[in-house]
């Protein structure tokens, strides 16, 4: 999955155009960067491939999160409704805009259940963020037929899920915005970085602003000559980290195409065992195949095999015990943990975090067993690999 697996000349070349003009910074400085603008090419690529209008990059997943919230106009004291399941950088992200975090059940597909958003859905409720996790799609169209009749805004986290599409359509262009993470062990990296896509142009000129300390970026050469239409962040990406990016970026095609190969092929092998059944994938066609994602009878199978899998050599996240992807193990969201008052708490009638029970979530994650899938596999590590998930299961 790692685009890192597969760094080489390309990477060095675009990296190399950056050092030699000595512009490290994304905007300006046009007579010295010699015609180079790796953020601006990245952003054209990233349309290209996603079929969305605009993108903007910025310095991670995160920081495209909170600057997709801003421009969508999500802020205090709104609810936003996310799933359990995802990295911890969801429910920051809403945190950091000030608004406050609900968890909806997720289904199995892993991802938020549209069947049961209406169960959380208040006269607070602004948003919906669906994550598409580990390289899959959530039922989009379902969620955004419930967003259109509830009049939420949809804003799709497909930070794992780059490359990946539902019925054609790329993941990140069903709702307002979308978010991709380039981050050191996503499928493209920027070694940090981030994205936001969009069709609306007044949701691509606010996140452009907003990254940017409310630059509207429209004075030219002269930076100081800018207008500030908005109160801003710092949020940019450097032209070095786009550099490296935009050399990954091309690779897409190649990378997905091994993934899926790969994934195909443990799976297939897999399909064997009778314990056995697989995540729930709306278009099969569109999966992006970063994780092979599997079901086991019980909670107790699953945590045996996990165990047998690590002492196999094939360890894969059971995410029922992660620290960071599952909410069971968020403590600092639980017990409210942090340095100083959050903007969020004086919003009052905070959902009760620490006592949230979500007994459909915890029932299919008890179960669940992810297997990342690289790049970087001979057709021997995948042979030897089978082996060792068929020994696990005769344990």
């Amino acid at each position: 999955m790692p685009g890192f697996e597969i760094f080489g000349d390309a990477e060095k070349k675009q990296v190399t155009d950056v050092l030699e003009t000595g512009v490290l910074f994304r905007y300006g400085f046009e007579g010295t960067r010699n015609g180079h603008f790796k953020a601006l090419e990245f952003e054209k690529k990233l349309c290209e491939i996603t079929g969305s209008k605009y993108s903007h990059l910025c310095s991670s997943g995160t920081s495209s999160l909170i600057t997709a919230l801003a421009a969508c106009g999500i802020g205090a004291g709104d609810e936003v409704i996310i799933p359990p399941f995802t990295f911890v950088a969801t429910f920051e992200a809403v945190i950091n805009a000030g608004a406050i975090p609900v968890f909806g059940e997720i289904d199995e597909t892993l991802c938020l259940d549209p069947d049961k958003i209406e169960d959380v859905v208040t006269s607070k409720t602004r948003a919906v963020v669906p994550v598409h996790m580990c390289g899959s799609m959530a039922r989009i169209d379902e969620i955004k037929t419930v967003c259109d009749k509830l009049g939420l805004v949809l804003l799709e986290d497909a930070c794992q899920s780059l490359g990946a599409s539902y019925q054609g359509k790329g993941l990140g262009t069903f709702g307002l915005a979308g978010c991709f993470s380039f981050d050191a062990v996503k499928t493209v990296t920027c070694g940090e970085g981030g994205g936001i896509i969009t069709d609306s142009r007044k949701i691509y000129e606010k996140a452009d602003q907003y990254a940017d300390h409310g630059h509207d970026h429209s004075g030219g050469p002269d930076r100081g000559a800018d207008d500030h239409p908005i109160i801003g962040s710092n949020y940019r990406i450097s032209e070095l980290n786009a550099a490296v990016g935009l050399a990954q970026l091309n690779k897409l095609d190649k990378i997905l195409d091994i993934q899926r190969k790969n994934k195909s092929a443990i799976k297939d092998a897999m399909a064997e065992l009778p314990e056995v059944s697989f995540r729930y994938i709306p278009d099969p066609k569109g999966d992006s195949a970063t994780f092979l994602s599997f079901f086991l009878p019980t909670k107790e199978r699953a945590e045996q095999i996990a165990e047998n899998l690590s002492k196999n050599g094939v360890g894969s996240p059971y995410w029922y015990d992660n620290n960071w992807h599952y909410y069971r193990k968020w403590h600092h969201l639980r017990e409210m943990k942090r340095s100083a008052k959050l903007g969020f708490e004086l919003a009052g009638n905070l959902p009760d975090y620490k006592n949230l029970v979500l007994e459909a979530s915890d029932n299919i994650m008890g179960k669940t067993i992810s297997m990342q899938i690289m790049l970087s596999w001979t057709k021997q590590d995948i042979e030897n690999r089978i082996k060792a998930i068929m020994k696990s299961f005769k344990g």
